[in-house]
Formats: C-alpha cells, structure tokens, sequence
C-alpha cells in the first residue's frame, strides 16, 4: 500500500503527554486510536484506600460522631471508601451513620456511587461545581451543623473555609491521598520533552497531578523553562476547571471541555491540535506540517526527527533561503559540518516524495519552494 493511502486519524503526528495515574491506559488508547503518539508519566500515585491510617481514623469519627451533612465529590472515592471501611469491618456502621444524614452528591458520577451503596442522595449539584455545593449550604445555613467532605485528592481549602468560617464544624474524609510516584524518571523524561518542546499537548485529568508537576520542576530549576513552554508552544488540556486552577494561577492558558470526561476531552484535542498545523502550497502540493509529522496532499510521509528538525527551520521562514549554517543549528545535537545538513535535507526530500519542494540555493542554503499567490 502507498504510504500516502495509509488511514491516519485526526491526531496522527502529535505527541501528547499524559500526567493521569487512574485510567491512563484507558485515555492512551483513546489518543492513540485516533493516531496520536503518547508519552505516559504519572505525575502522582494514591496511597492503598486499606492502608491509609488517616481514612480509618476519620471513618471511625464519623461512626462514633455521624455527621448532619455528607457531601460525595467523586463516585470512585465515595466507592473506595465504603469498600476500605469492609476490609476493616466497619462497612455496616458506616453506611448507618451516613444514611442518617442529608447527602450532597457533586454530580451525577457520585449520585450513582451512593446510591448503589444502598443510600439515597438528598440533591445533586448538577454543574458538578463545588462551588454549586458550597452555594447550597450556606444558603440552608450551617452553624453548628457536623459536615463530612469526601475529599478527591485536593485539600478543597476554598470550599471548607467558608463553611467553618459560617459556624460549621467540618470532618474532611481523606478518601484518597497523593504521593510521589516511586519511579520518577518517567516524570522527569515528560519534563524534560515538555521543555525542550518536544510534545504538542500536555494533558491533566486533576488538580493534584497539575500541582505536583510545576512541583517537580521547581525542584529541578526547571520551573521557569517549563512555565515557557506551556504559555507559548504546548496546548494544555484539562478535563474541567477545578484541574486547571493551579496550572491558570501561574499565567497558563488551558483549554477544557463542555463536559468533564475523558471522551470530551479526546475530542476536543482532536479539534484543537488539527487547528494548529501549519499548511503551505510547495510545488504543486498540499504540505501540512502537524506536530513531529508532515501530510503531503493529505496522506501522511514518515520524516526522521531530523527531517523534521529541518522541516521546521525551512518553514519558520517560508519561501525565504536558510543558511546551510542556521539549518545544522538546527539538527538534533548539532552535527560536524554542513555535509551533514546536505544528508538531511537529501534524506527529507526523499521521504516527503517530491525533491522540488525544497529547492537548492547555490552558495546561500535552502529554501521552501512554495507557490505563487
């Protein structure tokens, strides 16, 4: 089959990071059915629900104190924890605690998590906003009412100020904690292609994940590199507001989608990375230049990362000549002599299948060969 006939999807020649730990492999393969190449690191890892100290003193709290008010943020942590409180055999007493009190579900996910532990829910925030949630209580009043809050891995400091400050007396439910991953090199390697513009989109599915990696690049002074890549070169992408609260609050645009899932957000990369390639009339040709790829009439060529190196030099200054000097600059890890340059470029008119669409200029360098307007 001639590689132009070859199928491709709408991400086909984008590098996408992926910070999520839960369901990563899940989003990869949405990425990558749609032609996306994806570079997984986690940035965080959750410590074991059975495990965790805190969770089960905070369960046996609200056993021997049950709560007025119960609010279910997400639905695998109100799951995880009514699965945590069996392995300690406290399932039984828990669920009769909260089935005591007026229970808040933040969307239709945790609706559905408590229900199918067998309560019911007393409304549902609709928006899936916490800040819905917050609007709620403190409109009914709280003072002097005990609120347990399932936490989802953020300290929910905006949502639980408020109300202790209102008179409430509040018992947050650590249901899953964040740690570091035990192998950061993956997380590093992300860093470093992140800086080094090497992904065309960085995606985040939490808050706690956006917070760990502008941590870990503070601690390896690459925070600033980092934060320029972000602002000008890497589409980030985040699954709701809440996730992109800390990634906004250092100055970075994100983009996110109308409903807080990862399918939405499949589909809104695929919307905005194909908005992003650049394309040109060279020689006759339809070129389309799209992250680490280049489209020729519309089907795919497989360019080495030097061809591609040189691809984008050529088309910083379209139909304008490149030194020979300016295009070995721009090699990966340099190269010895300009022969080198002269290889590349060889070796890229090769794969782009047509040699007129860069043109020789003798003496200065090479050009883009592109049509008249």
């Amino acid at each position: 089959m001639h590689q132009d006939d070859e199928e491709y999807g709408p991400l086909t020649g984008f590098t996408v990071g992926v910070t999520a730990a839960r369901r990563a492999e899940e989003f990869g393969a949405l990425l990558e059915r749609r032609g996306a190449s994806v570079v997984h690191a986690p940035a965080l890892r959750t410590v074991p629900l059975a495990d965790d100290g805190q969770l089960r003193a905070a369960t046996r709290e609200i056993i021997a104190s049950p709560p007025d008010v119960v609010v279910a943020t997400t639905a695998v942590g109100f799951r995880g924890w009514i699965g945590a409180a069996g392995e300690w055999g406290l399932a039984d007493a828990l669920l009769t605690a909260l089935d005591g009190a007026e229970l808040l579900a933040r969307g239709p996910k945790a609706k559905g998590a408590v229900r199918g532990a067998g309560l019911s829910e007393t409304w549902l925030a609709a928006s899936e906003a916490m800040a819905e949630v917050l609007e709620r209580l403190l409109a009914e009043g709280v003072a002097g009412r005990r609120i347990a809050v399932q936490l989802h891995g953020d300290s929910l400091a905006e949502f639980i100020g408020p109300l202790r400050a209102a008179g409430a007396e509040v018992r947050p439910v650590p249901v899953y904690r964040w740690t570091e991953p035990e192998d950061i090199a993956p997380l590093d390697r992300l860093l470093d292609l992140t800086v080094a513009r090497g992904l065309d989109a960085l995606t985040f599915t939490s808050a706690p994940a956006a917070t760990a990696l502008l941590g870990r690049a503070e601690r390896r002074g690459l925070l600033p590199e980092l934060l320029g890549a972000l602002r000008e070169n890497v589409l980030v992408a985040c699954v709701g507001p809440v996730t992109a609260r800390p990634l906004e609050e250092r100055g970075i645009g994100t983009v996110q989608p109308e409903r807080f899932r990862l399918a939405p957000l499949v589909q809104l990369l695929c919307a905005e990375l194909p908005a992003r390639e650049t394309e040109w009339e060279i020689a006759g040709h339809r070129v389309a230049v799209r992250g680490r790829a280049v489209l020729v009439d519309g089907g795919p060529r497989r360019v080495t990362p030097a061809g591609m190196a040189l691809l984008h030099a050529l088309a910083r200054h379209p139909g304008r000549v490149v030194s020979r000097a300016e295009l070995l600059r721009a090699l990966p890890g340099g190269g010895l002599d300009e022969h080198a340059v002269e290889t590349a470029v060889a070796r890229l008119r090769t794969a782009l299948g047509d040699p007129g669409l860069i043109r020789t200029v003798v003496k200065r360098g090479y050009r883009l060969a592109l049509d008249p307007r």
